[in-house]
Order: C-alpha cells, then sequence, then structure tokens
C-alpha cells in the first residue's frame, strides 16, 4: 500500500487559477491529503467553498488567521507535507521566493518547507519573457526548485505567447513524479 502523502496546493492570482481544481482533482485520493493555501489575489479567481469541497480541508489564505497550537504556527505545521505544488505561480511568487521573502502564507509556507516545490508558471508573456523573472527562475531552479512549463497559448489579454500554464496531465505527472 503507498505511503499516505501530504500536498500543498498553492494557489496564487492568475486567472489560471480556474485550472487548480482540476488539477487538485486529478490529485485527490485516498493516497493523498490536500491542503490549499492560496494567496489573497487568488480569492479573485477562485472560491474557497470549491476548494473545500474537493478537499475536505480548510483553505488557508491568512498568515496570522490562528494556528494549531500555541507554539505550533500554521505556515510551520502546513510546511511539513510531501509536496508544495503552486499551480498557478505568478512573477509576485516567483520573485519572492527567489528572494527569500515570506510575506504572506504561501510564501512563508515555501519558507519552511523541506519538501519539494514545483512552480507552474502563468502570466503574460511580456512579464514571463522579463529578464528580472528569467533570472529568478534560474535562480530557484540552481536551489533545486522545479519549474513545469509555462507554454506557449491562449493568455488572458487574448493574444497567443508564452506564459501560458502547462497542461492539467504535465502538472500532475510532475506532481506524481516528486512525490515518489
Amino acid at each position: 500500500m503507498p505511503h499516505h502523502k501530504h500536498i500543498i496546493a498553492g494557489i496564487t492570482g492568475s486567472v489560471a487559477a480556474c485550472r487548480a481544481p482540476d488539477i487538485i482533482g486529478r490529485l485527490a485520493g485516498p493516497t493523498h491529503t490536500i491542503r490549499c493555501v492560496c494567496t489573497a489575489s487568488a480569492l479573485h479567481f477562485i472560491e474557497i467553498g470549491c476548494l473545500e469541497a474537493l478537499t475536505g480541508q480548510k483553505v488557508y489564505v491568512n498568515l496570522f488567521s490562528g494556528t494549531d497550537e500555541p507554539r505550533n504556527p500554521q505556515h510551520i505545521t502546513l510546511a511539513d507535507s510531501d509536496l508544495v505544488l503552486v499551480a498557478p505561480a505568478t512573477a509576485n511568487i516567483i520573485g519572492k521566493v527567489a528572494c527569500g521573502i515570506a510575506d504572506d502564507l504561501l510564501s512563508s509556507v515555501i519558507m519552511a518547507t523541506k519538501a519539494p516545490v514545483i512552480f507552474a508558471p502563468a502570466m503574460n508573456e511580456k512579464m514571463y519573457t522579463n529578464p528580472i523573472v528569467q533570472s529568478n527562475i534560474t535562480r530557484l531552479e540552481k536551489l533545486g526548485y522545479q519549474f513545469i512549463g509555462p507554454v506557449r497559448g491562449r493568455l488572458a489579454c487574448g493574444t497567443e505567447g508564452m506564459g501560458h500554464i502547462a497542461s492539467t496531465d504535465a502538472i500532475v505527472a510532475a506532481a506524481e513524479k516528486a512525490l515518489t
């Protein structure tokens, strides 16, 4: 019987957040517990109730919204997982992590985890190809963080370009591989 795995599904403020339920639904099952950690911006694109229904777990948003116990802050508790999957990953979260900034719950969980972290970037091509974003990705890859995508596709502005979130199949496959 496979070992039970704990996955943090990080969701950031991108229109691609609408893909998160499909990704989570594909990963959910009897051998995985999935807890969602959303940035405040993510809530402009996705409903907490949907994520709670899919996972059967509370959705976490605020860094200071309580703890499991007084000496065990929630970002530390959540960091004790087998995988952190950030899908979609905006330029903002990639930049924060690359610079060691932990000013919200998701970035704090990423800073505290010893688990593999996979980013599935989703942003406009103009942002994705920005030299600062590319430098941040390169820096994180050198530190052992993993990236899946993005791919060329239709962007939120209506144009085609590099920055479309990778396919659900590719993201789920990368997550499953990281869990083995």
